[in-house]
């Protein structure tokens, strides 16, 4: 189970992967552009709901809210053994019958719903609007911690997120770490003099902090990724910021490999790409919250800001020495998060949790 595949992203590569461990097994979610992600998914047996036909939906797939705990709640999972739901929203909410073992891997729980105010940070929101989704939201967030409920075991992206499964579900939940490919990249002698940043530029990234700092300092930074903040992010420029839009795989792989370090400005869930910057053997510059505390080492493999203001990561960035680091080290950090580790782990778990799941409803008579 996915919420919705009209986009590319962290939450997609994992999909991805999980789609690669169990390939017999079908894909369902709400709606499926195949044009917007990876290739790859034209290879799998993707199923969509109603959802799929509502105007306008693959482009505004935010507009409809309201109507996922509906199509999701609807679907009906009769006939498998075990579903595992990849989760940052509705789709954790599916039924299954009592036999069958529901596996949510939380990406995490729904963003939007439980910290609207850091989601619709430099949104264009105005405050009538946000007052008037604030019932909407309450509606939800009753719906989404009832719905927790259908699912069997939490598994967890990352300390973080296991907080916040506990907090806002009541519920505990096993840590595995999202798969990264940490064998593609390559190291370099010499990096060049840039800083990088690599991401969806969407406003809740914060990645108006490292544009705003950089060209505060002077300082070279080079911008990949697309989306709806880029003009937005462009007017605060200055003339030592570079966009490049979206780049194909070996180009992102190059421009880890020649950074002087990597800025992860906002606050993620896990956070695939500081992995993979020190998979290069480059350094990160990461706000202290969330995935980064799980997977940047201060002081060997990066630096942690701690307030998300400007002058916070300035102060950082001012006085940062990429030579104090060593590649090595870095490589072996990101080694802790291979795609080699994600398959193992989650295997071992699924498979732990349908012998635990089959004897329990053996000793219950079922």
């Amino acid at each position: 189970m996915h919420d919705w595949l009209n986009q590319m992203g962290g939450a997609e590569k994992v999909l991805l992967e999980l789609a690669a461990m169990y390939p017999e097994a079908p894909l369902h979610t709400s709606i499926f552009a195949p044009q917007l992600v990876d290739p790859g998914f034209g290879q799998l047996d993707v199923r969509t709901n109603f959802m799929q036909r509502l105007p306008g939906v693959i482009a505004r797939h935010r507009w409809y809210l309201p109507v996922y705990p509906l199509a999701f709640g609807a679907t009906s999972l009769d006939g498998y053994d075990v579903v595992i739901s990849n989760a940052s929203a509705f789709c954790k909410s599916v039924r299954t019958p009592a036999r069958t073992l529901h596996v949510c891997y939380c990406l995490t729980p729904t963003r939007f719903v439980w910290s609207p105010a850091g989601y619709l940070a430099r949104e264009d929101v105005g405050p009538a609007l946000r007052a008037g989704m604030r019932p909407l939201l309450a509606l939800l967030r009753w719906w989404d911690r009832r719905s927790a409920r259908r699912v069997d075991r939490f598994v967890a992206i990352s300390n973080a997120v296991a907080d916040r499964i506990r907090d806002y579900y009541g519920r505990e939940s096993a840590v595995i770490y999202p798969p990264v490919a940490t064998g593609v990249f390559t190291l370099v002698a010499e990096p060049e003099d840039y800083f990088l940043v690599v991401s969806r530029l969407a406003p809740y990234k914060r990645i108006d902090l490292a544009v705003r700092a950089c060209s505060e300092l002077g300082l070279r930074l080079k911008v990949i990724g697309s989306g709806r903040d880029r003009a937005a992010l462009e007017r605060l420029a200055g003339p030592t910021v570079e966009f490049l839009g979206r780049q194909d795989d070996e180009s992102v792989r190059r421009h880890f490999a020649h950074c002087r370090a990597f800025i992860f400005p906002g606050e993620e869930d896990f956070g695939i790409t500081p992995v993979e910057a020190q998979a290069a053997g480059r350094p990160v510059v990461a706000f202290a919250a969330g995935g980064a505390l799980d997977t940047v080492l201060p002081g060997e493999t990066g630096e942690f800001f701690h307030e998300p203001t400007v002058d916070s990561l300035a102060w950082v960035l001012r006085s940062f020495d990429e030579t104090r680091y060593s590649a090595d080290r870095m490589v072996a950090n990101a080694k802790r998060f291979d795609e080699a580790v994600f398959v193992r782990e989650m295997k071992s778990f699924v498979a732990g949790a349908w012998g635990a799941h089959t004897a329990g409803r053996r000793a219950d008579g079922r």
